[in-house]
């Protein structure tokens, strides 16, 4: 796994948990759920690279 790819996997996660508590703030329910799927993407591409990474040892 790149760095880069590492930062952009954390920086989507935090922009999500950003969204998300943006969302509880302001009782916004579409952005607590936008802010919960842009995290669950960042997980999913952290799970693709470590799978990438594990085939590559």
């Amino acid at each position: 796994m790149g760095i880069g790819d590492k930062i952009g996997n954390a920086a989507e996660d935090l922009g999500g948990k950003a969204k998300e508590a943006f969302g509880k703030a302001t009782d916004d329910d579409s952005k607590v759920a936008e802010g919960k799927a842009d995290q669950s993407k960042a997980d999913l591409k952290n799970a693709g690279e470590n799978v990438k990474d594990a085939f590559k040892h």
